[in-house]
């Protein structure tokens, strides 16, 4: 007999990490995300009530999925931000120096634990 034969399928599943989201009230707010997704997906896959959030559904112009990183976690991120997100991210409220747009930031593996604190205000550029 044959033990442990494997059919070799790809698990169709991707892998989950997990992040939580810090609401300026303190608020915790944890999530399971998927690898390879955004922030921005994430906070649409959970349902996760933030107001005004990601109104432009990842099409770089509102700069409503505004997200501030502890410092390690923006300098680990695997891509820099584009001069595109960089202008988004001009005309967002709050700014700090480790802001980025949840819509840009994909989930890898070695994110899981990432907590990320979202603005008291979020300004919707398109308007």
């Amino acid at each position: 007999t044959t033990k442990g034969l494997s059919t070799g399928l790809p698990k169709l599943d991707k892998e989950e990490v997990d992040v939580t989201f810090v609401k300026a009230n303190g608020e915790r707010i944890k999530a399971k995300a998927k690898v390879g997704d955004t922030l921005l997906d994430t906070v649409v896959n959970n349902n996760i009530d933030l107001e005004g959030f990601g109104a432009c559904e990842g099409t770089l112009t509102c700069s409503t999925c505004h997200l501030i990183l502890k410092p390690k976690d923006f300098d680990e991120l695997p891509e820099k931000p584009s001069d595109e997100e960089l202008d988004m991210l001009d005309l967002a409220y709050d700014l700090t120096d480790t802001s980025r747009l949840g819509c840009q930031i994909t989930l890898t593996k070695s994110m899981n634990g990432l907590e990320v604190q979202v603005p008291a205000t979020i300004n919707d550029a398109r308007s």
